[in-house]
Parts: C-alpha cells; sequence; structure tokens
C-alpha cells in the first residue's frame, strides 16, 4: 500500500532551488518560466534542482519552514533525487511519497572550552587532523563500550546517509524503518577486527578524545566543522524532521534495500 500524498490539493506555490551549476541554473530557468517561482517561507514546496549534496543544503534550509523538498538530479549519484523528465511537474509533485528523516544532533566541545551545536540528516563523524591516528573513548547511553579506539575516525550515520560516507568505510546500509543507527569505524587499528556496531535510533553517543594534544580531531555534522575537539555527543533529533519527496515505486526505503543488491 502506497504511503498518501503530502497535498490535500495540487501545490500551486514552488520553490526552485539550484545548485551553482549551469544544468542546474538552466533547468530552473526553465522550469520558472512553466509554473513561475515564490519564496521559500510562503512555499508549498521546494524544488530542489542538483545533487545529493545540495539536497542536503537544502534540507538545512527548508526546515524551519515545514514543507517537503522534492529533489531533481542534475549531479551525479542523485541516490535522494527524482529523474528529470517531461512529464507534468505538478502531477509528479501531488503523487510523490514522503519520506521523514529525522536528524543527528552533534554537541562537540573544543580545546578551549567552547561549545558547537550542530544538526547533521547524513552522518556526523569525527575525524583526525594531522597524520597520526585518533584515540577515542566510546560511551552509549553513558556506559563506556570501548575504553580506547585507535583509528583515523568513527561515523555515526542516519539510516538515509547509510548509503553514503557510511558504506564508503564498509558500514552497513539501514532501512529508514529500522530505527537504528550505524556507528562505524574510519580505518581501525585497535582492536584491529572491530566493524562497528548497529546502535538502537534512542541511543546517546558519546567520544571522548584521548591525548588530544598530540592527536587533534575534528569532528563534523553534515556542513559544520568544528577543529580540536575533546568530545562529541550525538542524538537523534525526534523534535525535528524533514520531509523529502520521491515518485511513486521509487522511494527511498526501496533504494536503500536496492542499494545492497548493486553491483
Amino acid at each position: 500500500m502506497q504511503t498518501p500524498s503530502c497535498f490535500p490539493k495540487k501545490p500551486e506555490r514552488i520553490a526552485f532551488l539550484a545548485a551553482p551549476t549551469d544544468i542546474a541554473r538552466q533547468t530552473r530557468e526553465k522550469l520558472i518560466g512553466r509554473y513561475g517561482d515564490c519564496p521559500l517561507e510562503t512555499a508549498d514546496v521546494a524544488v530542489c534542482l542538483g545533487g545529493d549534496g545540495f539536497l542536503l543544503e537544502v534540507l538545512h534550509r527548508v526546515i524551519q519552514f515545514g514543507i517537503p523538498v522534492y529533489g531533481l538530479n542534475c549531479g551525479s549519484v542523485g541516490f535522494l533525487l527524482n529523474t528529470v523528465s517531461d512529464q507534468d511537474l505538478i502531477s509528479r509533485l501531488t503523487k510523490a511519497q514522503p519520506s521523514e528523516l529525522h536528524p543527528l544532533r552533534m554537541k562537540a566541545t573544543g580545546r578551549d572550552g567552547t561549545a558547537h551545536e550542530g544538526i547533521a540528516f547524513n552522518d556526523v563523524f569525527l575525524f583526525r587532523q594531522t597524520r597520526q591516528a585518533v584515540k577515542i573513548r566510546i560511551e552509549v547511553d553513558n556506559r563506556v563500550r570501548l575504553p580506547e579506539l585507535i583509528c583515523d575516525g568513527i561515523i555515526v550515520a542516519t539510516p538515509a546517509g547509510s548509503t553514503a560516507y557510511n558504506l564508503s568505510a564498509h558500514g552497513p546500509i539501514v532501512p529508514l524503518t529500522a530505527n537504528l543507527l550505524p556507528l562505524t569505524p574510519i580505518s581501525a587499528f585497535r582492536p584491529r577486527r572491530w566493524r562497528g556496531a548497529l546502535l538502537p535510533s534512542s541511543a546517546s553517543v558519546r567520544f571522548t578524545l584521548l591525548e588530544q594534544d598530540k592527536r587533534p580531531c575534528a569532528a563534523v555534522a553534515d556542513f559544520l566543522e568544528v577543529r580540536d575537539v575533546v568530545g562529541v555527543t550525538v542524538d537523534e533529533d525526534r523534535s525535528l524532521k524533514a520531509t523529502i519527496l520521491f515518485d511513486p515505486d521509487h522511494g527511498l526505503s526501496e533504494r536503500i534495500i536496492a542499494e545492497q543488491f548493486a553491483e
């Protein structure tokens, strides 16, 4: 059974957002000429023209307005986007199926004591700043699970982000409905055979950097990068959500399943 459409009636107010590429800008001009354009704050829906990275930027921009995002692939991979076609856009929007995403919230503390906070629809990851590996203590729900991980870094991904950096680091792909967060090391040295964990989405993860004077580390939440961190906590923020729209039979859950059988 298909998920109901986001729109009780055909959307009329569309905000078109384009990545800074020629094909995205040209596609935007063509669509505006046919359907008009309006500001995000008064739009029924945002149409994103670009790649997966630009779609993530748009999700951060629209979350305050509570409107869904429909992506058209004007980039390379386009895992989170729909294909560009000459089919009537209003009809596609009306039939589109929604997928709701809850972001991760990162709270990072720098060596100078400064607190930083950001959200991530893809992932939060820590990564070494120098040639030396970092040493990280991992706590889950206030219980130490790994006293010391020596590695290049570590990733906490959302289900939607499990097919991105997490997959490249050999982490598991997670279906949207699984309520799980992959915890994946990047080039683990000790314990050498530790391949990560699957955590419940309700879990609170705490990373403490060991020997941070000698082994500096950065923390990243989507587009926010914090250098020289000493501690980072990661939690799923259920108070926030973003809605991405997909053409019928090509929803995000189906794409995540299909990706696991791709060559």
